[in-house]
């Protein structure tokens, strides 16, 4: 059985960046800017990992679920069973793996460190590299209108000046301490292209990939751009 989803996909359609929005906010957080700008702010970087950790963690099952819940995207998305079959062997298998193998190799690798680090650095480039490629195979950069890319950039910022915003603002109310602000303020705007990416190759496999991910690649700047800025404003304040 395949899941109908209303309407025809058109690349340059309102619909479609809509739904590209929306996948944005089910997308988990990413793992290396969230922990390294609360690091460089001064923040509480053990809860930034273990935030990192659950949100990526459960992310792997509750996007797929939540997309299929939410979004009302064109064409046509494969079963809630292979979608998750995929998303399982993408993502989830390697975590697994890689638990069970820090106790064969975690001394190994954490003698190596250094230089396995690039291997890591190198697989996102590469991640980040096929979007922007699925992007101008879709013809994405081609079709879409500049006015539609500023519209993204300006709604992008908007998004994350709110959420920083009430993050800030829900953790005061709270009585957090200061390092666990500012943990909480990054990990609640963080989008990691790199988890997303994988996933909606799953979930609309068969769709133009590129222009629904466009979303998440522009929101993917603004929030890198517009947090460091924030960390490096907050490490003045602690020197």
């Amino acid at each position: 059985m395949r899941i109908r989803i209303r309407s025809r996909i058109r690349l340059t359609d309102s619909r479609t960046s809509k739904a590209g929005l929306l996948f944005t906010c089910l997308v988990p957080s990413t793992v290396q800017a969230l922990i390294g700008f609360t690091a460089v702010s001064g923040g509480n970087v053990p809860g930034a990992i273990a935030s990192a950790s659950a949100s990526n963690l459960f992310g792997m099952f509750l996007t797929p679920a939540l997309a299929f819940t939410m979004m009302s995207t064109s064409g046509q998305m494969g079963t809630p069973g292979a979608a998750a079959l995929g998303i399982g062997l993408q993502l989830f298998l390697p975590f697994v793996l890689g638990q069970i193998l820090r106790r064969l190799i975690g001394d190994w690798v954490a003698r190596h460190g250094s230089a396995l680090s690039y291997v890591g650095r190198e697989s996102v480039v590469l991640i980040v590299y096929s979007a922007f490629s699925a992007g101008e195979r879709d013809g994405v950069w081609h079709s879409a209108p500049s006015t539609a890319l500023l519209r993204l950039v300006l709604l992008s910022t908007v998004l994350v000046t709110a959420i920083l915003w009430l993050t800030r603002f829900t953790a005061d109310l709270m009585r957090f301490e200061r390092a666990d602000v500012r943990a909480i303020q990054f990990c609640g705007t963080k989008k990691a292209l790199v988890t997303g990416l994988p996933m909606a190759a799953v979930l609309f496999a068969g769709q133009p990939v590129g222009q629904i991910i466009l979303p998440l690649m522009v929101f993917h700047q603004v929030q890198l751009t517009m947090c460091a800025w924030l960390a490096n404003r907050y490490r003045h304040r602690v020197a």
